[in-house]
């Protein structure tokens, strides 16, 4: 079973479990995105370290290497939100069969390794940490876009909504 970043739905994060990006935050991813033209891919992971409380990852373009981690856009998630992350993308568990202790039945589940943070500290291999990394990573650059997109979609009744509804409506007759 593949648990790489192919297999992850980001959208299985919920809202509540996502990370607060401030403003200055948000402007700073903004200016990586388009600086690498729109082309997540581009976007690395130049470094990692946890520090205390905190997940700190150093970005930068791929096309553009950067000769020190001051150069980087550090970005920080708090390891409660790395924790929530990894276990929103099943990346600490595996689909498994267990005997139900009363029922005399098998059913299939999620069987969960350890908590996150002790599954990426000490069970998870290489692989998967940087597979935990880029989801964050991965989860972050989503919640930033899906914010932007709901906060330029026009409100009911205003005269956008009004506008889009009447340009959906009309039909073109080409035969004319």
């Amino acid at each position: 079973m593949d648990y790489g970043p192919s297999s992850m739905d980001s959208s299985q994060v919920k809202k509540e479990q996502m990370i607060k990006l401030n403003q200055k935050l948000k402007d700073e991813l903004w200016w990586l995105v388009i600086s690498v033209d729109y082309d997540y891919s581009r976007i690395t992971i130049a470094e990692h370290e946890i520090n205390g409380d905190v997940l700190s990852l150093w970005l930068e373009d791929k096309h553009d290497f950067k000769n020190s981690l001051d150069e980087c856009l550090q970005l920080d998630i708090s390891l409660k939100n790395f924790a929530k992350m990894i276990r929103a993308d099943n990346l600490n568990s595996y689909e498994g069969t267990k005997l139900h202790p009363k029922g005399n039945f098998a059913y299939k589940t999620r069987i969960e390794i350890s908590e996150p943070i002790k599954w990426y500290r000490e069970d998870a291999s290489t692989t998967e940490q940087q597979w935990a990394r880029e989801a964050a990573l991965k989860n972050v650059l989503t919640q930033l876009v899906e914010s932007e997109v709901r906060s330029e979609e026009p409100e009911a009744g205003s005269l956008e909504s009004e506008a889009g509804a009447i340009d959906t409506d009309y039909e073109w007759n080409y035969d004319e």
